[in-house]
């Protein structure tokens, strides 16, 4: 690697100023996004030590949450992980500032205003958002969402609904449901493909019909509710469900309960997240467990690792936790195995 070239080397070569070239490097605002990736490409060919570059330490960092995960049924998960995220900041030294924002809320302008050195994005947001966020030549990490060229933290979304789909089957049931929220959520997609991995492994043929949509523009709860319902209304309804999150399933257990079915005796319920409620219900639910506040300290970790060329992405394990939901009192896997993967 040429170690000696230098931002005035790379400026000749770009035919820009020696200021761009350094504001690019240091992927500050000012600049388009086509100007930032020539300079970056200029650099790398020419040998450009990026080591060079100290990255500037964060002191004040900005936590958003898309509008449409700050709500009652979406609180328990994000809650956790925002206190781990301030946690983490006040053992840097970080002030950290929380936003709960939509697309249309001129979140630029707010952004400017809150003035951070970085930004964790929670949740699901729209790539257009995105886009706009890292204009502005912010550090960015996405929590709980993953999109190619982003730095990302995430649970084993894949590895979870496997496990869950995998523990229905060994309890003996034949017919495994699905209750999915909007898949255009790396999670709840994850999570899916993980349902029809353990289904496959078991020589067990998907059945579409076993899916069910919660569908757009409902609430959660009545949504749950009527996937539920589209479920038991099958000719040969299913005799397990498994819910992308426990809120859903929750719902789903007082659908079934409505209905005058037994949990887990005529059907088995599990969920995903571990909240806080979830041994609330009618019976405890079997879901799997994500360390929700190590997330939030992971993003802010990430952050203060400083952007690296290439996007940098993480995954947390999740852990099957079994509850009367599924299970009646005595029963035992028919292997010995480890639910948690690092």
């Amino acid at each position: 690697m040429a170690t000696n070239v230098t931002i005035r080397d790379i400026a000749r070569v770009a035919g820009v100023s020696a200021g761009t070239i350094s504001r690019a490097l240091k992927n500050e605002p000012g600049l388009t996004e086509a100007t930032r990736q020539m300079v970056l490409e200029t650099a790398r060919s020419l040998g450009y030590d990026f080591c060079k570059l100290r990255p500037k330490r964060l002191r004040r960092l900005t936590f958003l949450l898309h509008r449409q995960h700050n709500t009652a049924a979406s609180s328990p998960f994000y809650s956790p992980v925002l206190h781990g995220a301030e946690e983490a900041c006040r053992k840097q030294g970080i002030v950290l500032s929380f936003m709960a924002v939509g697309p249309a809320d001129g979140l630029i302008d707010q952004i400017r205003m809150h003035a951070p050195d970085g930004i964790v994005c929670a949740g699901f947001f729209e790539p257009e958002t995105l886009s706009a966020l890292r204009s502005t030549g912010k550090q960015l990490v996405l929590i709980d969402m993953k999109l190619r060229g982003y730095s990302s933290v995430n649970p084993d979304n894949m590895m979870g609904g496997y496990l869950a789909t995998k523990h229905l089957i060994d309890t003996g049931r034949t017919r495994v449901g699905f209750i999915s929220g909007p898949l255009a959520h790396y999670s709840i997609r994850e999570r899916a493909r993980g349902y029809r991995q353990a289904l496959f492994e078991e020589g067990i043929l998907a059945d579409p019909r076993l899916e069910a949509n919660l569908p757009d523009g409902v609430d959660l709860e009545t949504g749950a509710w009527e996937a539920m319902e589209q479920l038991l209304d099958l000719p040969h309804p299913p005799d397990a469900v498994f819910c992308y999150n426990d809120s859903a399933a929750l719902v789903a257990m007082r659908c079934c309960l409505a209905r005058g079915l037994k949990v887990p005796h005529d059907i088995a319920i599990v969920g995903f997240d571990d909240i806080s409620t979830a041994v609330l219900g009618h019976r405890p639910l079997t879901t799997l467990r994500i360390d929700k506040k190590a997330l939030g300290a992971m993003g802010v970790e990430m952050l203060l690792n400083g952007q690296h060329e290439v996007p940098e992405e993480k995954t947390a394990p999740v852990e099957l936790i079994v509850r009367a939901s599924t299970v009646l009192d005595g029963w035992r896997p028919k292997n010995l195995v480890t639910f948690k993967r690092t």
